[in-house]
């Protein structure tokens, strides 16, 4: 029976050493404000930490993120203050009993006693708002609704925080008090500044990242407001990259499902009615009645088209083209006006494509021997979040052991395309929850050896001598039954 004590009790104490060492309370926050800004599909969402370092030898600070905001989550980056190079971050594992996720970040060095240093936490949120009321009519407003919870969960315990809620619009429709948290608060615990809405600040809070704060003190604030653009989600996109040596061409097609996520329109859809207000422009904010997109310099042969066929309403003014790596660079501008406005709950279905050299993208690497291409992950709308994409790379003919400069999750396959012999290697990429913070680029490296860049005109050459040498036998062959 003792050893069996003795077993229990090691296996409780290595469980607390375990939960400890993941986020020991090793630091104090001296001051947390979190500012969020709110849009449509996208929030932003940044925290500073003040902290300050209780023991010696500190080189990792732990964030916490509550779960329900960690799944909206698509794209995090912490920073010292006043500095642009990011910090390395680890979101670590945690168990279903967790109200919050913990995420390691490295200090770009290490903090003795009394130590301190301010941080920078920038987030993405996607999915984070809703239309309230749902459904609205042609000419109605649109509102939407978030919500959020009131403390910024930590490990560790905090001095001061507020909260600061900004909106791109005064028109702040209500918004939320929240009741039952008296013994943090000295002074008002919500304030509001036009366009802004301040809760806090809040005092003397223990470690909150843990069930029992949770339940006891966390409420959920939720603000009503008016935004003015449309609410836009791509439900899909398939971007398809063809690298082409000897037409010394980049040839890339995206197939795009957009989909209005404001107010689902309320009864019938008038045309004079939305006549009207475009001509006095005054177009209600949840409907969609063109897209400016980017794209890079020197682009060609652009084109546009949806399920019905090709949509000429678009103008292109595009850019001239601009030596690698050169820091002047004057993006072209298409401006799209889909076949009809997209109001809310409709959706619209088109592929874009465009060329642009191959020396503005494709680079040789002499010390490895390998061609280096860029290819951008996406061509952003403003505002939208990528549900659900796929960039599809496929290298010329003939090359071979092509490599990732970053650790993706790639598939790569064998397609075959016009005028191909063996097929040309691709390589495929999957993403979730893309918005204008993911708008990099991939680098691919390759090689491709000297008789790859002849099979293309020996395999041509050798179909037009073989038919040829078909019309020259033919020629020759005499079918008649009876020769005169």
């Amino acid at each position: 029976m003792l050893q069996l004590w003795r077993i229990l009790c090691l296996l409780v104490a290595g469980s607390l050493l375990t939960s400890l060492s993941r986020a020991e309370p090793s630091f104090e926050n001296t001051a947390v404000v979190r500012t969020i800004e709110l849009g449509g599909s996208v929030v932003h969402v940044s925290t500073t930490y003040a902290i300050k370092a209780l023991e010696d030898g500190q080189t990792t600070y732990h964030i916490a993120l509550a779960k329900d905001e960690k799944e909206t989550t698509s794209w995090m980056e912490a920073k010292v203050k006043g500095q642009a190079k990011p910090l390395a971050i680890t979101v670590l594992d945690e168990d279903d009993t967790a109200t919050s996720s913990l995420i390691a970040v490295t200090l770009p060095k290490e903090l003795s006693a009394h130590g301190t240093l301010n941080l920078v936490f920038e987030s993405v949120q996607t999915h984070a708002t809703r239309p309230y009321p749902e459904r609205a009519a042609q000419t109605d407003p649109q509102l939407l609704k978030y919500e959020a919870g009131l403390f910024v969960l930590s490990p560790y315990d905090t001095l001061v925080q507020r909260t600061k809620v900004k909106s791109l619009s005064p028109e702040v429709v209500s918004y939320s008090t929240p009741q039952g948290v008296d013994e943090f608060v000295r002074d008002g615990t919500v304030t509001r500044s036009g366009a802004t809405i301040t809760y806090g600040p809040y005092h003397n809070i223990p470690p909150s990242a843990n069930v029992e704060f949770v339940s006891k003190y966390q409420r959920t604030i939720s603000i009503h407001y008016n935004f003015d653009y449309p609410v836009l989600e791509v439900k899909n996109l398939e971007r398809s990259v063809e690298v082409s040596h000897w037409g010394a061409n980049l040839n890339v097609e995206d197939k795009i499902h957009l989909h209005n996520a404001g107010p689902a329109l309320k009864g019938h859809f008038s045309r004079l009615e939305y006549q009207s207000q475009n001509f006095f422009g005054r177009l209600s904010p949840h409907t969609l009645s063109r897209l400016i997109l980017h794209l890079p310099p020197g682009v060609t042969n652009v084109y546009y088209y949806d399920m019905n066929g090709n949509v000429s309403t678009s103008n292109l003014r595009a850019a001239p083209s601009v030596p690698k790596n050169s820091k002047a660079i004057q993006d072209s501008i298409l401006e799209i006006r889909p076949r009809y406005p997209l109001l809310g709950g409709w959706n619209y279905s088109f592929t874009l494509g465009f060329d642009t050299p191959l020396q503005d993208s494709v680079g040789w690497d002499a010390a490895n021997g390998r061609y280096i291409v860029a290819v951008p992950v996406t061509t952003h709308i403003s505002g939208s979040v990528v549900d659900d994409a796929t960039v599809n790379i496929i290298l010329p003919e003939g090359a071979s052991s092509p490599r990732l400069s970053l650790r993706y999750q790639a598939v790569f396959l064998l397609t075959i395309t016009y005028l191909d012999t063996i097929g040309r290697p691709a390589v495929t990429l999957t993403y979730k929850g893309l918005t204008g913070k993911h708008t990099g680029m991939i680098y691919v490296s390759y090689s491709v050896p000297f008789f790859a860049h002849l099979r293309k005109p020996i395999a041509v050459g050798a179909v037009f001598f073989g038919l040829f040498m078909l019309g020259f036998t033919a020629k020759r062959v005499d079918l008649r039954l009876h020769k005169k």
